[in-house]
């Protein structure tokens, strides 16, 4: 064996190297771009799930307050146009009562806001 073959083998051997080196840094480097491109476009992402989840909350609470309407609606409604629904409201909420007449409330536990018998003599 001459030296011109160890020679070409180390530098064969060097060559690999510099190759593996360069596979290794180019991986790093597209490794390092989609990092990048990721912290980009990863706020914004974010940013748009919440104003997502904020919107469905909202609608949500708008749904909620269109029943709440339909429903004072409706009562307003009734209120000006059935005599009934006024008397019994009337009965319920102000305490008021006919002549010779005996109401019994039944309260639930705890509360204790209104007498559980009103007559009227």
């Amino acid at each position: 064996m001459d030296g011109t073959s160890y020679g070409d083998f180390r530098a064969r051997r060097e060559a690999t190297i510099w190759q593996r080196m360069n596979h290794v840094l180019r991986v790093l480097l597209f490794v390092a771009m989609w990092l990048l491109i990721i912290s980009f476009f990863l706020p914004p992402y974010k940013q748009l799930n919440r104003n997502r989840a904020e919107t469905d909350q909202l609608l949500a609470q708008v749904t909620e307050e269109k029943l709440l309407l339909a429903r004072q609606t409706k009562q307003v409604s009734l209120l000006k146009s059935d005599p009934t629904y006024l008397e019994t409201i009337a009965r319920d909420k102000l305490d008021l009562m006919k002549d010779g007449e005996t109401i019994f409330r039944l309260e639930a536990r705890g509360t204790q806001s209104k007498p559980a018998v009103k007559a009227k003599p």
